[in-house]
């Protein structure tokens, strides 16, 4: 019933929202609010749209207001690429899009290009995207894959006492059967090389409500860590199993979208001291009190359930929607404030963007999520991550300082992967200007 009531809140407010007038910003949200993964799209989405409702709120980007209109993907890739052919000529023209899905992301990454779309990446889909010379509307914004895995490692190294001590010891890497589980091996892979410890592959299908034969191999496995790179149901699942097969929680680690509340709490007591990857830094800031009284006082609020209100997913769907807002408001600068932004000009502002330590305390974020400064040859524009940990209450931040691993390996790999595709496509790799 609270999922009904969500959908029913957020349709309302797109509908109420949604109407496009003069100098209107208008994006695409293939969004996905049923089915398995429904609590992280709700919550992301219903941050970016929280969000848009306070900048239109404060008078919009130099008084550009922003629009959009959801499709409902239920994360399932061909619905998604529908979706994005819907959307895409809506109301002049769709200028932003993000389909919070590796599967669509990759079904559409070479159609944005030629309609001049942008996509956003927050922290998944193609890690070789991050080289704009090949993919010039195409931005995995703050960190990729590739660097996360990367960073994962650097931690758990520090954890043994560095890399070097990583020798002889055990990974299991216990992950999501798809495009997005797939995509940290070609990492992984060549740092199990490096520093000699085993790799211990363990797939699970989709949605992953069944792990009893995973975990028994985990168990006869014995390794020293296990990596949960998972998605919905499959994290909550997987803690609790690893607790009846008395594997230690605090030798998991998951994947930044192992990491939310909707994951540690229907776990229960099995999720305490339970650790994480994010992006995020938990916690409260005063652009979250904003929305709370300038979005929500007001009745424009996007989630049903306000005791969501700062929780991991929502925070990152704000984090998104102020690099969204920023990126056009960098391209007004260059291309006229006050105006709307065609997807051209928008893509500018994502390759231009600089969201440094003070224009994080202007938006009352600061700390909220690593700084980010983007260019043509990085579309990543951080590579920076924390560890949280489940205090069997809430996430904790257990690095003070944000984590960044081997970024010359992910550089060198980024390179030779998206050189290959460029290739293949017959692309000439080129900055745009």
């Amino acid at each position: 019933m609270k999922l009904i009531k969500t959908i029913l809140l957020g349709a309302a407010i797109a509908g109420a929202c949604g109407q496009v007038v003069a100098a209107d910003q208008f994006v695409a949200l293939p969004s996905y609010r049923v089915g398995p993964y429904a609590a992280g799209g709700s919550g992301i989405y219903g941050g970016m749209i929280d969000y848009f409702n306070l900048v239109n709120a404060n008078g919009g980007i130099n008084g550009v207001k922003m629009t959009w209109e959801e499709c409902e993907t239920e994360y399932n890739a061909s619905r998604g690429v529908e979706c994005y052919e819907r959307l895409k000529t809506k109301n002049g023209g769709a200028t932003l899009i993000d389909p919070l899905s590796t599967g669509i992301a990759y079904g559409i990454v070479d159609r944005v290009a030629v309609d001049k779309i942008p996509m956003t990446m927050l922290g998944y889909g193609r890690s070789d995207a991050a080289n704009g010379k090949v993919f010039p509307y195409v931005f995995p914004l703050i960190t990729s894959y590739w660097n996360q895995a990367a960073a994962m490692i650097k931690y758990l190294g520090d954890k043994n006492g560095g890399y070097a001590k990583l020798k002889g010891k055990k990974i299991a890497y216990l992950y999501h059967d798809s495009a997005f589980g797939k995509e940290a091996m070609p990492v992984l892979d060549a740092q199990a090389k490096q520093y000699g410890f085993e790799l211990i592959k363990i797939a699970v299908a989709p949605p992953g409500s069944e792990q009893q034969s995973q975990w028994l191999q985990i168990r006869q496995a014995k390794p020293d860590h296990v990596i949960l790179w998972g998605w919905g149901v499959m994290n909550s699942v997987a803690i609790k199993t690893a607790q009846r097969n008395g594997f230690p929680r605090d030798k998991i680690l998951g994947v930044w979208w192992a990491g939310s509340e909707e994951d540690t709490i229907p776990s229960g007591e099995a999720a305490k001291g339970y650790t994480s990857m994010t992006f995020n830094t938990p916690g409260n800031y005063p652009l979250l009190d904003e929305i709370r009284k300038k979005v929500y006082a007001a009745g424009k609020g996007n989630l049903a359930e306000q005791s969501r209100i700062g929780s991991v997913y929502h925070m990152r769907g704000v984090t998104l929607g102020v690099l969204w807002v920023e990126a056009i408001r960098t391209a007004q600068e260059k291309y006229g404030k006050g105006k709307t932004m065609t997807g051209e000009q928008v893509r500018w502002g994502l390759e231009n963007l600089n969201v440094d330590a003070a224009r994080q305390k202007a938006l009352g974020a600061f700390g909220m999520f690593p700084t980010v400064k983007t260019s043509c040859d990085d579309h990543e524009g951080s590579g920076a991550v924390k560890v949280q940990q489940w205090d069997g209450k809430k996430w904790v931040a257990i690095t003070p300082n944000w984590v960044v691993g081997d970024k010359a390996l992910t550089r060198k790999l980024l390179e030779e992967s998206s050189l290959a595709y460029a290739k293949e496509k017959n692309i000439t790799p080129a900055c745009m200007q």
